[in-house]
């Protein structure tokens, strides 16, 4: 064997795979072990081979598990117990003398000084080197398998590690509603449910997607890829926006409805930092690769705000709120905006109230300030107590009393301005 050429083989296969050069020697070593079994190995033996890669040397040993009396079970209650050849057998579990697998505990420590009933103890075989066509193509078998399963738990440790993180992928293939991408060592599948509606796929496109799930299944890594998840956006800007990715600018709530409109609420505790403005970038740069990448997506970025009049008042822009009216121990609150204002505040077909209301976890219902108004007039015109109901009847009657009062004084001023005519008119008769 040309150990050089060998060398380099193993590690052609260590680099393209991803697989420990001590895997692949293990594999070639559980191969050797298989066809030396099919030539030369007995029915139960456990044979184990080492190799050396550097001097090519090969040896194979017979691996004996060491049992006592106790651990027997005696031929004839064997026999009619099972009639057959397991080797373990009732509750007890007791076992069947092997003598190509199994050494008595006495023979065992004149191999192996102190050996103990369970104990192993080997002893070593002749090597051998021509091997027939059917344990050649064994010992392939094993190696094709052992390699693409040592690939699949290689994928599988990379990409496990990798949920929630944004990679590059390329449509590999479309089957149905379903795309399956290429992202690199292995293939991911974008299930409908996880797509962009109404975004369109073809052979060969690259995307931006989000790692949502890795399974781990018998035929290998099942990798669940998203592009409508909400935190793909949040993923994206932190690419965009160096802020973020360092921590000065932190995305505190996300509310998605994908392929139509987002809403982000940051925040930020450095002084002279504009989260909002950093997001947004040098003439709009930044926020526009990120809808760009979302196919077009609009996107709407807020300041988050610990008081939640202020937060819930944000989360409705583009629309102006002139109040917010909050009652904490039901988490709702009544957003007040101009009479002009108020379609712009709920949205076209309420998405914009539903996306800050999704942002804020607080259920938000969106009023104008004339209606405001007039139920508070309504409210307060209703909701008289008997108290004052009474003194209004009070202050009634006493106009009414004014009134009469009134009509009775001019009446009784005109009869005595009458009479006074009257006397008058009399005097002037006489003389």
């Amino acid at each position: 064997m040309d150990q050089k050429q060998f060398l380099l083989a193993v590690n052609q296969i260590a680099e393209e795979k991803g697989i420990p050069q001590d895997q692949i020697i293990e594999t070639l070593e559980m191969a050797i072990a298989a066809a030396y079994k099919k030539d030369y190995g007995k029915k139960g033996q456990n044979i184990k081979v080492k190799f050396d890669p550097k001097t090519g040397e090969i040896k194979v040993y017979q691996i004996f598990l060491v049992v006592d009396k106790d651990m027997l079970r005696p031929e004839e209650e064997f026999t009619e117990l099972t009639g057959e050849e397991d080797e373990e057998i009732g509750e007890d579990k007791k076992i069947r003398f092997n003598p190509f697998k199994h050494i008595m505990v006495d023979e065992a420590q004149k191999i192996k000084k102190g050996a103990k009933p369970e104990d192993e103890v080997q002893i070593e075989l002749e090597a051998h080197t021509d091997y027939g066509r059917i344990a050649a193509q064994t010992a392939k078998q094993v190696i094709v398998q052992r390699l693409r399963e040592a690939e699949r738990d290689v994928i599988y440790n990379e990409y496990s590690g990798k949920e929630g993180e944004v990679v590059s992928a390329i449509v590999q293939r479309i089957e149905g509603r379903n795309i399956f991408m290429d992202i690199g060592k292995a293939s991911g599948v974008l299930f409908p449910e996880e797509q962009i509606p109404g975004e369109r796929f073809f052979i060969g496109q690259r995307l931006r997607v989000y790692i949502l799930k890795v399974e781990k299944t018998p035929k290998g890594a099942n990798i669940i890829l998203s592009r409508a998840y909400p935190k793909l956006v949040s993923r994206l800007f932190a690419i965009e926006v160096p802020e973020i990715s360092t921590g000065v600018v932190q995305i505190k709530s996300i509310a998605r409805e994908p392929g139509s409109r987002t809403k982000i609420a940051v925040y930020t505790e450095e002084e002279g930092v504009d989260p909002v403005g950093s997001c947004v970038g040098q003439k709009g740069s930044r926020v526009q690769t990120v809808i760009g990448e979302l196919g077009g997506e609009k996107i709407d970025i807020i300041e988050w705000n610990e008081k939640m009049d202020k937060y819930i008042a944000n989360a409705l822009s583009p629309a102006k709120v002139l109040d917010a009216e909050i009652d904490e121990a039901r988490r709702t609150a009544t957003a007040i905006v101009p009479e002009d204002q108020l379609s712009l505040a709920i949205g076209q077909k309420g998405q914009n109230v539903r996306l800050a209301a999704k942002l804020t976890g607080w259920k938000i219902d969106v009023k104008s300030d004339k209606a405001v108004e007039e139920e508070r007039k309504a409210v307060k015109k209703v909701s008289k107590t008997p108290a004052e109901k009474e003194e209004k009847k009070e202050e009634k009657q006493e106009k009414v009393k004014t009134k009469t009062k009134a009509v009775k004084k001019i009446k009784k001023n005109k009869k005595e301005s009458d009479e006074k005519k009257d006397e008058q008119k009399e005097d002037n008769q006489e003389s």
